[in-house]
């Protein structure tokens, strides 16, 4: 056993008095093991057994157990005191208990003795609780029939002070009252009850009409009328911003009611807001825009007033949950009014006969809704035409006379605009133009009107999922099993007839079918389809029965077109009810601001058509999104399709051909004193019938940016116009070169080749795809060698090969010029040119704007442009060749003559001089109808073949003398003058070719010796050949050894 030194053990801590302190120091020494929990007796007893001193350990043993014994006395002692005081504690516990137990025995006691004093007073109380009750609801009475007996002037007052809600709930409350039982009996309130009738139908009337003049925007808190107010005049405070719900492509305000269906679900029967954005702007073609580029197309020029306070109209009404839904709805002023008229005929159980009302005054108020613009738009018109007038008329008393004929000269200083408009007899007037005033204005009142129009379906478009939905919970009430039937847009279906009729289908067809006979107004076409269906709603009205008659043409919209004449009045058409059914619609009026109609105003009907129902297909709900993919876009479309663009082509087709056929349209006009002009209004003398062609092409083309979606039709159109005066072209052209010379050459394909290698080629390349002249000057000498040797082959040349009529080469110069610029303008237009979407357009929820995007030029545009470039220029090569043609037939005249003059002569040969005169002639003949690359094109290949010509002629000599050298030299001299008197020329060219003439010529003046020092120091300034010409042909006086041809081709063989 281990007898280790003191250390701290678990013995430390016992509560052992300091003067015993030999305590502690004995129990250190003691091994913990002793107080193990688990003690094991074996090893001590082992230790014990196995130790050389048993009775020490023994002795050990009992002195640790004296210790251990003293200790617990020690212990015991200590907390001898807390015993005892725990043990008195705990018996002063167990006396409390017992005597509160004592106590509840006795309390319980003395409850059920109270319990039966109660009992006995229970009935007596029972019976005052009971009179009590009773005289309290006598009472209630008393006062509500006093209250019932003051409603009629209640709801008197709260009608004229425009809180209609506050007076429905009013009425419903009272109502309620009298039905109470007890108060049925009364006679007194008798009275009360038949006024409180007579109020319900007054009621009515009065939010109907309000309801009505709101649906047109007439009321005073319609959209048009808060747009003229300032914010700080606005019933409640406002906040711009529209209705957003990502969930379906609705209208703003739309989507505020549709929205909750999904979202919050109603309450009270009227559904919660959802969101609120800031709005946004219809560009268009942009947009873009038409723009037609992103947006919904529905921002208004007004601003919309959101609140969330209590509108005025609300301010007298009893709180309830649709009074709470209206204070929280994020949704515009109007909206929210109408909302509240339609939530009191909804409580006067007055949906369908409202319904029924309103159909059969949607017809004849739209109707007038139309008139009245048309007459405001003209007032305006007139107004402002007014105000120009006078404008013009001052400046004309301060400027003088007539400035627009001022103009006029100006830009016909040519005659060519002036002519081109007598061959052009345009099947359409200025007015009716592209850009004519017609136009403009048929595009600008119908963007007024459908503006207006679009602002009016909104609300139609609100109200009537009201009503559908108030009418819908009232079945749900009555007839739970249609409850999950889907509501439909069949105007025949049960949802109408609980609306009486109204539906937004309906509407849309009636504004559609309105729009319709607008429209055939302008365009003097007569829809019969759809003035049978607007008799048929007229009956169906007429006899209050607006579902049960079947509509087979107001959902469909089809129309049997009548084209009228445009020179005859318009017939006043169409037929809908105006208060009584048997008196017809008159027309609209448009003759008043649009003068001329007829069937060219279709293409500035259709943008204002197509962004019209662009905006309607993204206000209708999905379940209407059919209605928004026909109608009156698909009408507009097929009235296009079918007249207007069949009379487009005719009638142009027929000015094209006119135009190109008359004796006046292929015939320059002389101008002998003017320059050359490269702007048609300066006087560039373009012929006049391609003049002509430019104009109707332009004027055809023009029609695209009104109706961008039928571009693809109109070039196709314009191509085929420019087709057909290319053939024109053509036959002019082969009139005036058939058979002749230079023709049947420049259709060989040698000639061409060499043509197309020509340094002087690179003037034309530039307006066409030719870009192959890559020589250099040395291959340039060649080309112009070989061109020039392979012309010269062609002698001799017969003048009846030659264009001998100078009006033929003329017209072949004007020709060229003319097709040059038409072949630019048709270029220009197509770099102009904005392709459509190839797709055809639908309106639907899913597109937004017209779409378009830019292309290069069309490619059948394109190809004829180059078609009438590579016209003008075989035109300009065929008159090059002429004059060269022109030139070798008079210098072939050297070799029918020997050059041994007698005296030396003044002037030149005849056929120099004849060329020359000739040259100067056309040059001065052609100036006003070529430009001065083209004038030197033609003009400068002469040199080149007069040098050519005149040094071969040396070999064809027999004799020569030193006079001939000087006349051959005064010959070139003259030739050189002549072309240089060309101001477009290049004299340096000239002057290089015919100086070498006379040089050679020179040579036979030399001795044969300073010959063949020439030749050596000058080799490759001739050819060989050209040298040995010199020597063979007989000078005078010149001594030429016998071996001279040898000599020299020794020199020219090294």
């Amino acid at each position: 056993m281990s007898r280790s030194g003191p250390r701290r053990g678990i013995f430390d801590g016992l509560p052992i008095p300091a003067d015993k302190s030999y305590l502690k120091e004995g129990l250190s020494r003691i091994d913990e093991s002793w107080a193990a929990a688990r003690f094991d007796s074996l090893p001590h007893v082992v230790h014990i057994l196995t130790s050389k001193d048993r009775e020490g350990e023994i002795q050990f043993l009992k002195e640790q157990s004296d210790l251990i014994e003293d200790v617990v006395d020690e212990v015991v002692h200590a907390y001898h005191h807390g015993f005892n005081k725990a043990i008195q504690n705990y018996s002063q516990i167990l006396r409390l208990f017992s005597e509160s137990a004592e106590s509840i025995t006795g309390l319980k006691g003395e409850m059920e003795e109270a319990k039966k004093l109660l009992g006995r007073k229970n009935k007596h109380l029972g019976q005052l609780w009971y009179r009590s009750l009773t005289l309290h609801h006598v009472l209630c009475l008393l006062d509500q029939v006093e209250d019932v007996a003051k409603v009629p002037v209640r709801i008197e007052n709260l009608m004229a002070e425009k809180q209609l809600y506050a007076a429905v709930q009013l009425h419903v409350q009272s109502v309620l009252i009298l039905e109470r039982e007890g108060l049925q009996a009364v006679g007194a309130l008798q009275d009360v009850r038949s006024d409180l009738t007579k109020l319900r139908g007054v009621l009515f009337y009065k939010i109907l009409e309000e309801l009505h003049g709101h649906l047109y925007n007439n009321g005073k808190y319609s959209s048009a009328t808060l747009s003229m107010v300032d914010s700080e005049e606005v019933p409640t405070s406002t906040a711009a911003g529209r209705l957003v719900n990502s969930m379906q492509p609705l209208s703003r305000r739309t989507r505020s009611i549709k929205g909750d269906n999904h979202i919050g679900g109603p309450v009270d029967g009227f559904p919660k807001v959802s969101s609120v954005d800031g709005g946004s702007s219809f560009d268009g073609p942009d947009d873009n825009s038409l723009d037609m580029s992103e947006s919904d197309g529905l921002t208004r020029k007004d601003s919309k007033s959101f609140s969330r306070e209590i509108p005025i109209f609300l301010s007298c009404a009893t709180p309830d949950e649709f009074l709470e839904s209206m204070i929280k709805a994020d949704a515009p002023l109007n909206v929210k009014y109408l909302r509240t008229l339609v939530q009191c005929l909804s409580m006067l159980g007055k949906v369908a006969a409202a319904g029924a009302v309103i159909c059969q005054r949607v017809r004849p108020t739209i109707h007038d809704v139309i008139t009245s613009k048309i007459k405001a738009y003209s007032e305006e018109a007139s107004k402002s035409s007014v105000d120009k007038a006078a404008k013009t008329s001052d400046v004309l008393h301060s400027n003088g006379p007539i400035p627009w004929f001022q103009m006029l000269k100006q830009k016909t200083k040519s005659g060519a605009s002036v002519m081109a408009a007598q061959l052009v007899v345009s099947p359409i007037s200025p007015a009716m133009a592209p850009t004519g005033d017609a136009q403009r204005a048929a595009t600008q009142l119908l963007n007024s009107i459908f503006e207006c129009l679009v602002e009016i379906l909104e609300n139609h478009i609100i109200v009537g999922e009201l009503l559908e939905q108030k009418s819908t919970e009232v079945d749900n009430v009555n007839t739970p099993h249609i409850a999950n039937g889907d509501a439909s847009w069949n105007p025949d279906s049960e949802s109408s007839q609980a609306t009486g009729g109204f539906s937004v289908a309906f509407s849309l067809s009636v504004v559609q079918s309105e729009c319709q006979q607008l429209l055939c107004e302008i365009l003097r076409a007569t829809p019969e389809a759809a003035t049978a269906d607007a008799a048929v709603q007229t009956a169906r009205l007429a006899n209050k029965d607006p579902v049960k008659e079947k509509r087979d043409g107001s959902e469909g919209l089809s129309f049997a077109f009548r084209i009228t004449d445009a020179a005859t009045p318009v017939p006043n058409e169409g037929q809908g009810w105006r208060r009584n059914s048997n008196v017809p619609q008159e027309g609209y009026g448009t003759s008043s601001v649009i003068a001329d109609q007829g069937i060219f105003l279709a293409a500035s009907v259709y943008r204002p058509v197509f962004e019209f129902m662009n905006k309607i297909g993204l206000m209708l709900p999905q379940k209407y999104s059919q209605l928004g993919s026909d109608g009156l876009l698909a009408f507009v479309n097929n009235f296009l399709k079918e007249h207007f663009l069949p009379a487009i082509f005719v009638d142009y087709r027929k000015c094209v051909q006119q135009a190109i056929s008359s004796p006046a349209a292929f015939r320059p006009r002389v101008h002998a004193t003017s320059a050359y002009s490269s702007s048609v209004e300066l006087g560039r003398p373009v012929l006049q019938g391609l003049l002509a062609v430019d104009i109707i092409a332009k004027e055809v083309l023009g029609w695209v940016q009104l109706m961008p979606n039928y571009a693809t039709e109109l070039v196709e159109y314009v191509r085929t116009f420019l087709e057909r005066a290319h053939e024109r072209c053509r036959a002019s052209y082969m009139e005036a070169v058939l058979e002749k010379q230079s023709y049947i050459l420049l259709s060989r394909n040698d000639v061409e080749s060499l043509i197309r290698l020509e340094p002087a080629n690179i003037s034309l390349q530039n307006s066409t795809s030719e870009h192959d002249n890559n020589v250099t000057d040395a291959e340039a000498v060649e080309v112009e060698i070989e061109l020039s040797d392979l012309l010269l082959d062609m002698c001799p040349i017969k003048q009846e090969n030659l264009i001998h009529d100078d009006q033929k080469l003329i017209l072949l110069a004007s020709l060229s010029d003319s097709l040059e610029y038409l072949a630019d303008s048709v270029e220009r237009l197509g770099e102009s040119f904005i392709s459509p979407p190839t797709t055809s357009v639908s309106i639907n929820h899913s597109h937004g704007r017209h779409a378009r995007s830019s292309s290069a030029i069309p490619k059948g545009l394109a190809s004829l442009a180059n078609e009438y470039r590579r016209l003008a220029i075989d035109c300009v090569r065929v008159l090059r060749l002429e004059m060269q043609l022109e030139a070798i037939y008079h210098m072939q005249e050297m070799t029918k003559r020997e050059y041994v003059e007698d005296q030396d002569a003044e002037d030149p040969d005849d056929f120099i001089i004849s060329l020359t005169t000739q040259i100067a002639r056309r040059d001065e003949e052609m100036a006003p109808y070529i430009t001065e690359s083209k004038r030197n094109y033609v003009f400068g290949g002469i040199s080149s073949v007069a040098a050519n010509a005149s040094i071969k002629a040396l070999a064809q000599m027999k004799s020569i003398n030193l006079l001939g050298v000087q006349q051959i030299c005064r010959n070139s001299i003259a030739l050189e003058q002549a072309l240089a008197a060309i101001p477009s020329i290049d004299s340096e060219a000239v002057q290089q070719r015919l100086d070498r003439v006379r040089m050679f010529y020179e040579l036979l003046n030399l001795p044969f010796e300073s010959l063949l020092g020439f030749i050596a120091e000058h080799e490759y300034l001739f050819s060989a050949k050209e040298y040995l010409s010199v020597l063979k042909v007989n000078v005078p006086g010149r001594e030429i050894p016998v071996d001279a041809e040898r000599r020299i081709s020794q020199i020219l063989g090294h």
